[in-house]
């Protein structure tokens, strides 16, 4: 359901919220063990990937207890062969409120193992960073207060999502994230504050976007919901399915 002239932002909005509304009632309905069994399939689907074996750093959310791809394998495997990890931290923008979101979400860095069981869970039961730990970390962006020169650069960004589809006409993987506008205004300030050194020759970063998706939550051709995009969306370059298959993108995109 791409957005067309006629579908205006209400519009746009109204459909994004029934989706989201009919895949929470599918997701609360898969087993524990369903879950369990799909997020290692991912896992080793990604751990053989191109993208995951080359990148040095990475970006990963933390995943909730149920209804979604777990992440706790990825992040593990990640820091035990040395890549960079950076997790989720959402802040005061300090932005009035005409100008933008009043929060933020940045990505900052994770020591070592010992450093992510040590994170507290949250009131969504998702592991979350101390912020009186956030000075001693890098960052993604440079929100914090900090010198653009010190931000590192993202190999590749391991996104959730609620929903995806294939778009018929381009071939794109779409995505419908959670509502609140953290990951699509993250990539935002990201293209804008990325170098001529991290962007590919199409002038968008480099940055790899992947998608981790239960198979329930990939809605095939054959169904009767599409993932209503609008402009400020970002599509992806793929998704990680629970039965271990890998849906990509064009690369020509």
């Amino acid at each position: 359901m791409q957005q067309t002239p006629d579908m205006n932002s209400t519009a746009l909005k109204t459909a994004k919220t029934q989706l989201r509304s009919l895949m929470k009632q599918r997701l609360a309905s898969i087993p524990p063990d369903s879950i369990t069994s799909q997020s290692l399939q991912a896992f080793n689907s990604l751990a053989k990937s191109q993208p995951y074996i080359n990148a040095k750093n990475i970006a990963v959310y933390l995943s909730m207890p149920n209804g979604e791809i777990q992440t706790d394998l990825i992040v593990r495997d990640a820091l035990s062969s040395g890549k960079r990890v950076f997790v989720p931290y959402l802040h005061k923008s300090g932005l009035p409120a005409a100008d933008g979101p009043t929060r933020l979400m940045d990505m900052v860095s994770l020591r070592d193992v010992q450093d992510y069981e040590s994170l507290q869970r949250d009131k969504w039961d998702i592991p979350s960073v101390d912020p009186t730990t956030v000075n001693q970390r890098q960052r993604s962006v440079g929100e914090l207060g900090g010198e653009r020169s010190g931000d590192a650069s993202l190999d590749l960004i391991l996104l959730p999502g609620v929903a995806f589809d294939t778009d018929p006409n381009t071939g794109v993987i779409r995505r419908l994230g959670h509502g609140k506008g953290f990951y699509d205004y993250f990539l935002h300030r990201y293209t804008l504050a990325a170098s001529e050194k991290d962007r590919a020759p199409s002038g968008r970063p480099s940055v790899l976007l992947y998608a981790l998706a239960l198979q329930e939550q990939f809605l095939p051709p054959s169904s009767e919901h599409t993932v209503p995009v609008g402009p400020h969306d970002q599509p992806i370059d793929g998704v990680f399915l629970g039965d271990g298959e890998l849906k990509m993108s064009p690369t020509d995109r």
